[in-house]
């Protein structure tokens, strides 16, 4: 999938490919964490710095914290308190390990207070990045209204059950409206059969760049989701969101009335569903920041540890 971002944001090539496909948490982060500690010996850099709750979060801190080299966490104090889900894990230790702390809401910088860590406020990159991609401008190849579903979180897609009651809301769903889908790796290799299925209301496709899925956030209807960065794009482009979780790392867009959760059951699903189809979102102070993080992040750093 990374292919398809690079391309649509005329980014060059990275230096170094590690070359880390999908596999269980552990080898995939024992894999990363070899290339990683590899790079890490040749550079020596003053500072490693990491982005987020991934499985690249954790192993990137692990390697540098190992060989006594900083690290600067990027999204920290974001908490769900869920430790069932590995992102949280790994934002959790990734904090721990950290020097310094770039928060992206005052929510977080609190919680990150509260386990007596100092953080400094900055802002949502995300929101930067979304406001760099000028998103008035974006085009959406997919006529409207429709309803926008991503769902590819372990916990929905490696349980059975849990992804066949989320199907059946979106098959509920799309008697309201279309439906597309557009289908993460893990949950297509899941889940093929099944997604085989769908109605002529719920359209599967491929997925699609990022500046496109912004245009299609945009104009979506209504989003239903279980990823986290995307609860962040629906709020900040306006557009209502159900997140297929009974727990969610950014509680600021269900305190401004932007976001509903929910259990992974049909009914559940199409209550929320229902509840905020139409609805405006429009939060009188964006908690996410005013699209300056990336400056204030980088700021500081220069001022730490010099530079151009």
């Amino acid at each position: 999938m990374s292919r398809a971002h690079f391309d649509a944001l005329g980014l060059e090539e990275p230096h170094y490919h590690l070359g880390v496909g999908s596999g269980t948490h552990a080898r995939q982060t024992a894999r990363m964490m070899e290339g990683i500690e590899d790079v890490l010996v040749s550079l020596r850099p003053s500072l490693v710095l990491v982005y987020g709750d991934t499985n690249s979060t954790l192993a990137a801190s692990l390697s540098a914290a190992k060989l006594k080299i900083k690290v600067g966490h990027v999204e920290a104090g974001v908490r769900s308190f869920d430790r069932t889900m590995p992102e949280e894990i790994n934002r959790v230790v990734a904090d721990h390990l950290s020097e310094h702390h770039f928060c992206p809401t005052a929510g977080a910088l609190g919680l990150l207070e509260r386990e007596g860590i100092k953080g400094l406020l900055t802002g949502d990159v995300m929101y930067d990045a979304i406001l760099q991609s000028r998103p008035d401008t974006l085009v959406n190849p997919f006529p409207t209204p429709y309803a926008l579903v991503t769902i590819h979180r372990a916990e929905n897609t490696d349980d059975e059950a849990r992804f066949r009651g989320i199907w059946a809301g979106l098959e509920l769903v799309s008697r309201e409206l279309p439906v597309i889908f557009p289908v993460h790796p893990r949950t297509k290799a899941a889940h093929e059969r099944l997604l085989a299925c769908g109605t002529g209301r719920i359209r599967v496709i491929d997925p699609v760049d990022y500046l496109t899925m912004l245009a299609m956030i945009r104009d979506a209807s209504l989003v239903i989701t279980d990823s986290g960065g995307v609860q962040k794009e629906a709020f900040l482009l306006e557009t209502p969101c159900v997140t297929a979780r009974e727990s969610t790392e950014w509680p600021e867009t269900v305190d401004a009335g932007a976001n509903m959760l929910c259990p992974a059951a049909p009914d559940e699903v199409y209550r929320a569903a229902l509840a905020m189809l139409g609805r405006t979102v429009k939060a009188e102070a964006n908690p996410f920041g005013d699209g300056g993080a990336a400056k204030a992040i980088a700021a500081f750093l220069k001022e730490r540890y010099g530079g151009p």
